[in-house]
């Protein structure tokens, strides 16, 4: 095998694609400075114990193990940077106020999410701690639709859905194997379903098989909300849930998102032994799956402390970076090598007010480039001009 061959899954990213990458991860925490969210950078390896603390097994599957040398404890390197943000707000920070964070990195998967998923994700996010009213949820949602318009991602469908109504249907049988449950909800296979949820109480066995159907619209007198309450059983529990989805569906905030498709999916468990409260996750029509995802997770910070309420999203940029447009090469101008001090002085002056100045080096004159010289500086009368150079014809 030639040595230079890279590990399934992990791939280089090349000139123009990490162009478009770092444009767009600039523009995304542009975005979330001017919504007041402060920027943290959690390490790439903690240890294990910290790393996967309140994130359940998927995770733990998911994350590369290694011993540390220097301590002989198991490390990890980060799979998801959510539990460390939340480490970060509740061990580090400690504010007794709301904290608004976001982050952008790499992350790595033992595990691809799928066939063609890469195992180097770089993840972008938002996170809201201390706030445990539904402000915070229509925030974070705010944010992230805001993201993928700074993506130029249209036609949205916002898939919404609440992690309570389904341990609440499990209680009432608590022989229910609640892994396998979730599993058989999460890919909505009513077979399989059947036969795991044989001999079950029937009133829970029904309402877990009626989950697989509630997904469809958000509003109106055939929505899902409104066939989830004729059809689930009337538990303090399922009711609060189907309460606050029926209080975000009709936020005002959506007139704002009129390109969004609303829909409600009471079967989208991802993420479900973390998660606590509102969940929702974001599809385009070119991507499989979902190209954002977040939700609430009060819970996720008490092992370091202090349990604040939390909510919010991330999002795969590379992911993101390949549906938008592709951009043209960026403007440049093009300046002779020389070791002229006026040509030195010139080319500064323009790199400083922002131009792109490339050097040919002696003998690489037409060769391709990365960037579109459309201009070029040239001496005239001991003038160091620039002259617009006349596109090929």
């Amino acid at each position: 095998m030639p040595r230079w061959l890279l590990p399934e899954n992990i791939a280089d990213v090349l000139p123009s694609e990490a162009r478009a990458i770092e444009d767009l991860r600039r523009r995304l925490l542009d975005l979330y400075r001017s919504f007041g969210y402060e920027l943290v950078m959690p390490p790439l390896l903690e240890h294990i114990e910290s790393l996967l603390t309140g994130s359940g097994r998927e995770l733990g599957l998911r994350t590369f193990k290694l011993v540390d040398q220097l301590s002989g404890r198991t490390l990890g390197l980060r799979a998801d940077m959510t539990p460390q943000v939340a480490r970060i707000d509740a061990h580090l920070l400690n504010r007794m106020g709301v904290a608004r964070l976001c982050y952008a990195g790499s992350v790595l998967h033992a595990r691809a999410a799928g066939i063609f998923a890469t195992r180097e994700p770089l993840q972008v996010g938002a996170e809201i701690y201390g706030h445990a009213g539904m402000e915070a949820d229509l925030e974070v949602i705010e944010l992230m639709l805001a993201s993928l318009a700074a993506a130029g991602v249209g036609g949205v469908r916002l898939d919404l859905c609440h992690v309570g109504v389904a341990p609440a249907l499990l209680a009432m049988d608590p022989s229910l194997d609640a892994a396998e449950i979730h599993a058989g909800l999460q890919r909505k296979d009513r077979p399989a379903l059947e036969e795991a949820l044989a001999g079950t109480e029937p009133i829970a066995r029904e309402a877990l098989l009626e989950l697989t159907g509630l997904y469809g619209e958000a509003s109106g007198p055939h929505s899902v909300l409104a066939r989830a309450r004729a059809v689930l059983p009337s538990l303090a529990a399922v009711d609060a849930a189907l309460d606050e989805l029926d209080r975000l569906v009709g936020s005002p905030m959506w007139a704002r998102f009129p390109q969004v498709e609303l829909s409600v999916d009471l079967a989208d468990l991802r993420g479900y032994q973390y998660h606590t409260g509102v969940t929702f996750a974001a599809y385009v029509d070119a991507m499989p799956n979902a190209v954002a995802r977040g939700g609430r997770y009060d819970d996720i910070g008490q092992a370091f402390g202090r349990a604040r309420p939390a909510t919010g999203f991330s999002l795969e940029l590379r992911e993101l970076a390949s549906l938008a447009r592709a951009e043209e090469p960026g403007r440049a101008i093009r300046a002779p090598w020389s070791e002229d001090a006026a040509l030195a002085a010139r080319i500064a002056a323009l790199r400083a007010a922002g131009e792109i100045v490339v050097r040919v080096l002696p003998g690489h004159e037409h060769e391709q480039q990365e960037f579109a010289c459309d201009r070029e500086l040239e001496l005239k009368g001991g003038v160091w001009e620039l002259r617009t150079i006349a596109p090929a014809k």
